[in-house]
């Protein structure tokens, strides 16, 4: 039988995938995404009172490390906590190094984009409403 229905377009194959991404990539990221925007605003009432008060050490570079390794470590962890490894039977589930791994991987681009949005959007925004 003929399909009726043409075959999707590169880009509507993209946004089919974005609507329907797999329970444990869409729990990853979203734990990891929690994670991120938590120490990225920690990180920027650091960076705003060094910025504005100028008496702080400048620990800026030492900071930028801290929120990458913190968010790499806690969203792996909640990762492995929150995504089972789905089983071939489909009956159990369990964690597994896919789990935390799978944290992991997710963590490192949602770090810097976390950053890259403080630095370059938040901190500006905020810096010209104390100024």
């Amino acid at each position: 039988m003929a399909s009726s229905r043409q075959p999707r377009g590169f880009i509507a194959r993209r946004i089919y995938q974005l609507r329907h991404a797999p329970r444990p990539v869409f729990r990853a990221v979203l734990a990891n995404t929690g994670t991120g925007v938590l120490f990225a605003l920690l990180y920027l009432a650091y960076d705003l009172s060094v910025e504005l008060t100028g008496t702080m050490e400048n620990q800026r570079t030492s900071a930028v490390a801290l929120v990458v390794i913190a968010t790499m470590t806690a969203g792996t962890l909640l990762t492995y906590l929150i995504v089972p490894q789905p089983s071939a039977d489909g009956r159990g589930s369990g964690r597994s190094a896919w789990s935390a791994a799978l944290g992991f991987f997710a963590s490192l681009p949602v770090a810097y984009i976390a950053l890259v949005v403080e630095s370059q959007i938040v901190k500006p925004l905020l810096l010209g409403l104390f100024r």
